[in-house]
């Protein structure tokens, strides 16, 4: 085979040529082979067998199937299936290393049990679901609605208002800029797309700003609409949330019933504002042990308000004249409350009856200060939900990991809003087979003798230690032009590896910078010690080293640690907006110590 060549103009008057170095197996590669197959040539399906118990750690797999992945391989490298000769040469066995469907690094399949009880699970959920852009001047449309669900999204936000001739339901970002789109288009939207992804049910969260007859005509659309789909419980309110197992290929509506609209209006037009509320309460709390001098809770998301304040356009006028509400009450099945008494009341009394509370971001970064362990004691039962502060106008997202440690299942994300809080978001939803729910750990579940939880302040010795090592990458020659990185020669990479947990476990890392090479093997093995493996996640980011600028972005990844497959794994990377890319992977190697 010929050498073949990058050519560069310098300086716009000569030329520089740079040879590019075909892909070859890494050391380790090449001496499992060998290993496996007695220093022949030829690996046969026995030997692939044992490589992938031994070396792998797949106990489940069978001849058959290192049979299958021989015919896959020579199939896709040869264009027919040799027949005659079922083995691989070191060539093809290190091709189907690099294959990421055939040799992925996480498990692809549902595999956690779907039997338990809503709250006992991570819940893929969005923010404003219907934002194309901005919180405050972008339109609105089913289409983010329709690609969320798409990705796996099962947390679905609508805000309900009246359109201008107060007969009809429209959907937007109230108080701001944002143009509307009909109710009507985004319910059905969601029921030709909810379940393309996953079989598990989809929670629509209402943020509903409606009068009584709006909300007549909301139960009537979504019944019209959804019909079966719909899940609704036969008595008020449930003593116990359903399983996913449950409610497959069902829809979940999500919201106040409107009797606690009317009593949060009657509250706050007859009392002081803000008394008794939750920020007030920490915010005493705060200047008791901390002093005053951050006050940012007023911060908050303008779709959000009814979670705090019980804001509605429901008169009170209107409660004995309008006989609609019933019905509409009658399709909540997950009903959302607010913490009417402070925070520390709404998470230590006890409730027959199971609820949803919703959070702002830095809220429940003051409540995990001050009643960390009632946090989790609290989602053991219930459901919460956090949501983004008000501020982010542009879009953007807050970190997770806080919401996560303490129980929180429904993390509502922008995502519109790309960045490395929501590739931390696509990686935790890449676990149990991207199907929008992961079994929390047992240890958010469990309850000590004397009623004690999981609290994630304290700080406990190293379970286990994460074992990585970055051997190579490839794809970007194929994916981007030769002048993409850098216009006077091949570029310059190196991979930069986050530990993302508790704050004990959280570290990064990263390799050399290796230059002038589109496919560069680095071979450099890094070790992450963890404390609490089960709620880790290991992003990785390919950076290409730019001396003069920032460093360009060469693709990136987040992989749940307890999801991990051992042994040498393909890694494919994503681009900013986390879709996947064409053809860049990494080779990498996992081992738990």
């Amino acid at each position: 085979m010929g050498s073949s060549y990058n050519y560069y103009r310098m300086f716009g008057c000569f030329n520089r040529k740079f040879k590019i170095r075909e892909r070859e197996p890494p050391p380790d590669v090449r001496n499992a082979f060998f290993r496996y197959t007695g220093k022949a040539n030829q690996m046969n399906a026995d030997q692939l067998f044992r490589y992938l118990v031994e070396v792998q750690g797949e106990e489940e797999c069978t001849i058959k199937d290192a049979e299958q992945i021989i015919q896959n391989v020579a199939s896709r490298r040869h264009h027919l299936i040799r027949r005659l000769n079922h083995s691989l040469e070191l060539d093809d066995f290190f091709f189907y290393l690099f294959q990421d469907d055939l040799n992925g690094a996480i498990k692809s399949q549902v595999h956690h049990d779907m039997t338990a009880p809503l709250q006992h699970y991570f819940i893929y959920t969005g923010h404003n679901s219907y934002l194309t852009g901005n919180q405050l001047s972008s339109d609105c449309s089913e289409i983010p609605i329709v690609k969320a669900l798409e990705r796996g999204v099962r947390g679905i936000e609508l805000d309900l208002w009246p359109n201008s001739g107060k007969d009809n339901i429209h959907v937007l970002h109230g108080r701001t800029l944002t143009t509307p789109v009909p109710l009507l288009k985004c319910l059905k939207a969601i029921r030709d797309h909810a379940f393309f992804k996953s079989p598990y049910p989809v929670i629509i969260t209402l943020e509903d700003h409606l009068t009584p007859d709006l909300q007549a005509k909301v139960a009537e659309m979504v019944i019209q609409i959804f019909g079966e789909m719909l899940y609704y419980p036969q008595s008020e309110c449930l003593d116990e949330f359903p399983s996913p197992e449950e409610l497959k290929n069902r829809i979940i509506l999500s919201t106040k019933p409107p009797k606690e609209y009317l009593e949060s209006k009657n509250q706050r037009d007859t009392s002081p504002v803000g008394k008794d509320s939750f920020r007030e309460d920490l915010l005493k709390k705060e200047k008791s042990e901390i002093g005053a001098e951050d006050h940012d809770t007023d911060e908050r998301s303008d779709s959000d308000q009814d979670d705090e304040d019980g804001d509605t356009s429901t008169s009170n006028d209107q409660q004995s004249s309008q006989p609609e509400a019933p019905k509409y009450k009658s399709l909540i099945a997950v009903h959302a409350g607010k913490a009417k008494h402070g925070l520390k009341r709404a998470l230590r009394e006890e409730s027959n009856k199971v609820s949803r509370l919703s959070l702002s971001e830095q809220e429940v970064v003051r409540a995990a200060e001050y009643y960390g362990t009632d946090l989790v004691r609290f989602t053991q039962k219930n459901i919460l939900r956090v949501y983004p502060k008000g501020t982010r106008v542009t879009s953007s997202n807050f970190k997770p990991m806080t919401g996560w440690m303490h129980g929180a299942q429904m993390v509502a994300f922008n995502m519109q809003g790309y960045g490395k809080s929501l590739w931390m978001m696509h990686g935790m939803f890449r676990s149990n087979g991207s199907c929008g729910y992961v079994k929390k750990p047992q240890f958010l579940m469990d309850k000590g003798p004397n009623n004690e939880v999981f609290d994630p302040k304290v700080k406990l010795p190293v379970k286990q230690t994460l074992q990585v090592r970055v051997y190579m990458g490839d794809g970007w020659r194929l994916d981007f032009s030769h002048t993409h990185f850098d216009a006077y020669s091949p570029p310059d990479f190196y991979t930069k590896l986050y530990l993302v947990g508790v704050p004990a476990d959280s570290r990064k890392k990263k390799t050399r910078i290796l230059e002038d090479d589109w496919c560069p093997v680095w071979d450099e093995e890094f070790n992450f010690p963890l404390t609490v493996p089960e709620l880790a996640l290991l992003r990785i980011e390919v950076r290409e080293y730019d001396m003069s600028e920032k460093d360009d972005f060469g693709g990136q990844t987040c992989l749940p640690v307890s999801e991990l497959r051992t042994g040498i794994r393909s890694v494919p990377l994503y681009d900013k907006k986390g879709h996947k890319m064409k053809s860049v992977r990494l080779l990498m190697r996992f081992q738990f110590l």
